[in-house]
């Protein structure tokens, strides 16, 4: 699909954009004025988990369960426990921070880099703990590119990055191609009410957003 027929949820829509007229993350730092989408901000991600954020729109969770974004391997994880008949308990910490189902859905359908399993990473990128190369792809497990993933809570730990714990596994949307979400997608935005708009600090005021973040540190 083109990017522009995939529905954008509202609070999406909302975020601040780039010279292209891309949405940009409330996770994603802004250098003179400009977004890194190489990066993501340990501060705004912080900011996020605190508040209780979603890191895509940067307005409220609200009450109910979380979202992610698996890569292939957990995703082929999962299937394999839930065909079982098992509950699901992984204790691993992530770096990927939660946020709403439509935020999440629609990530998995337009960044090339979740939403394909050929698809390789344009630049290089890194978190304190990880390094992500340019070429790299995102991998494939029994025919899977991820899943998107609902979780009851989370709980979080910060140190050089913060880093998460999700449990409570509510829902399970595997996918080997991001397009196959479009009818959740939809439905997920007609779901979601408005939470008000992002606060400033997530938008592209970068000193508000490390300010509020040392406050919480």
């Amino acid at each position: 699909m083109r990017l522009d027929e995939i529905p954008m949820p509202p609070a999406v829509a909302a975020r601040p954009r780039d010279a292209r007229g891309y949405p940009v993350l409330a996770i994603t730092p802004w250098s003179e004025g400009t977004p890194d989408f190489a990066i993501t901000s340990t501060a705004r991600i912080l900011v996020c988990a605190v508040e209780r954020r979603c890191s895509i729109c940067g307005t409220g969770l609200g009450k109910g369960p979380v979202w992610r974004v698996v890569a292939a391997e957990e995703a082929a994880a999962i299937g394999r426990v839930l065909i079982d008949g098992q509950s699901y308990a992984n204790t691993a910490k992530t770096v990927e921070p939660p946020g709403h189902r439509a935020c999440m859905l629609y990530a998995a359908m337009v960044c090339p880099y979740l939403a394909r399993p050929t698809a390789r990473r344009g630049t290089d990128a890194s978190v304190p703990d990880a390094e992500f190369s340019r070429g790299e792809t995102h991998g494939s497990a029994q025919g899977l590119t991820g899943a998107v993933v609902a979780f009851d809570t989370y709980e979080f730990e910060v140190g050089e990055t913060v880093l998460f714990r999700f449990s409570g596994l509510c829902s399970y949307l595997p996918y080997a191609l991001g397009d196959e979400h479009l009818a959740a997608l939809r439905e997920a935005i007609t779901e979601q009410p408005m939470a008000g708009p992002s606060p400033s600090w997530l938008l592209d005021d970068e000193p508000a957003a490390e300010d509020r973040a040392t406050r919480y540190a």
